[in-house]
């Protein structure tokens, strides 16, 4: 009786332990154990032999690497959300299926998103920081000192109804915020009666209407620098603006230049447009207290990371029993 080869797979960062067991005992799984970032070339060398190619959202899997795979690589899964790391149209052409983990990182992100919904008003960074970096000298409590905004009874506009926006929606309104969205199409009348939310089809209009708002849009051609300088312009002086999607949705520069000039109150960050660098700009804010940056965490449970592997095996085991895996990504159109 002869054993059924297994598929030689290749993990570029380092998952969780439940996840890497698992993959070691299905699969001829190549690990990342020292978690370091692995280089092109090194990309390039692994996608020549490998059966299986198994990025994250920090791989940039472009078509020149897509062109040194082997002829056996009819595989990536990518342990990821979001697909923009991989030049899906390249991976086409060259028969290749992509996959990704979606629905498992909905409330996780939704959770840090109303954090820095909350953490950006009531300057919670700031008040951290006076504990933290001067210990010793807070004064005690005055009537006057710290003071932030309410957001109970402000309006939120969500930029991009999908399963996050629709959580961070549901989020935002047991706070007491009164929910607009806009999106490429309208959600269900039962979502929009269950949120009491209110439709855009104008992005410009919600803009300059709202007091916070929350990007929840993916990365796509159509969406880089979907705010930009001149949406940014169309705040309100007292706006706030949290981004826990992708760092190119908003220009950035324009984003720090409105900063700098105060005419926004404030930005929560959990993604740039470069990462993973953070415009020392930025930094330099942050330490002002006019924005909150976060190093891209908003997905980090250990649960998440679980579901999201667990989604990844899945996906290999199908295809590789010769069946449609349930997560396949078709080129964008």
């Amino acid at each position: 009786m002869t054993t059924k080869k297994k598929p030689k797979v290749y993990v570029t960062r380092k998952l969780p332990d439940a996840v890497e067991t698992r993959m070691r005992e299905l699969f001829d799984a190549e690990l990342n154990i020292d978690d370091r970032p692995r280089t092109k070339d090194e990309l390039i060398e692994a996608v020549r032999s490998v059966d299986v190619l198994v990025p994250t959202v920090t791989d940039r899997v472009d078509a020149e690497i897509i062109e040194e795979a082997g002829p056996q690589m009819k595989l990536i899964a990518s342990f990821s959300n979001g697909t923009d790391h991989i030049d899906i149209e390249a991976a086409a052409r060259r028969g290749i299926t992509v996959t990704n983990t979606p629905n498992v990182l909905t409330e996780d992100t939704a959770d840090m998103t109303m954090a820095l919904i909350l953490a950006v008003p009531r300057r919670l960074a700031e008040g951290a920081r006076v504990l933290t970096d001067s210990p010793g000298e807070w004064a005690g409590w005055s009537p006057t000192w710290m003071l932030g905004r309410r957001i109970h009874g402000k309006r939120i506009g969500i930029v991009g109804m999908g399963r996050i926006g629709t959580a961070v929606a549901r989020r935002a309104k047991a706070f007491g915020l009164s929910i607009h969205y806009h999106n490429r199409k309208r959600v269900n009348p039962a979502t929009e009666d269950e949120l009491e939310a209110t439709y855009w089809d104008s992005l410009d209009q919600m803009l300059a209407r709202v007091d916070i708002v929350s990007v929840n849009c993916p990365s796509t051609p159509a969406t880089y620098h979907l705010i930009s300088a001149r949406r940014l312009a169309l705040l309100q002086p007292t706006s706030y603006i949290v981004n826990t999607a992708r760092g190119d949705v908003i220009d950035e520069a324009a984003l720090i230049k409105i900063l700098r000039e105060g005419k926004i109150a404030g930005a929560g960050l959990d993604v740039f447009e470069n990462e993973p660098a953070v415009n020392p700009k930025l930094v330099k804010l942050a330490n002002e207290g006019k924005v909150v940056i976060l190093p891209h965490m908003s997905s980090a449970t250990l649960e998440g990371r679980i579901d999201m592997g667990d989604k990844v095996i899945i996906n290999i085991r199908t295809f590789i029993d010769g069946h449609r895996p349930p997560n396949r990504v078709l080129p964008f159109r």
